[in-house]
């Protein structure tokens, strides 16, 4: 699964790490994904549940044995638009 990939597939349950951000306290934030809306990651933290802005972060997960770096801004719009958006192409 590549990044291309990533803005086709639903999110919800990944894992991810906070590796940029414009808010620097973010920086190092693992958790698990457990909702998105259009602009919003929602994660379920060691220390709770934390809302991050996806236009501000970049972040990495692992998936298939392959570490994967994602740009928030590349995934900011709702997960069903963005599903439809990248079949069509």
């Amino acid at each position: 699964m590549g990044v291309k990939d990533i803005s086709r597939s639903e999110l919800i349950g990944l894992s991810i790490e906070i590796t940029e951000s414009e808010n620097k306290s973010l920086i190092g934030l693992r958790g698990k994904i457990i909702d998105e809306t259009k602009n919003i990651l929602t994660l379920d933290t060691k220390n709770g549940i934390k809302k991050i802005i996806k236009s501000q972060v970049k972040f990495k997960m692992e998936t298939n044995n392959r570490k994967i770096e994602v740009n928030g801004k590349l995934i900011t719009n709702r997960p069903e638009d963005r599903l439809k958006r990248t079949r069509k192409i």
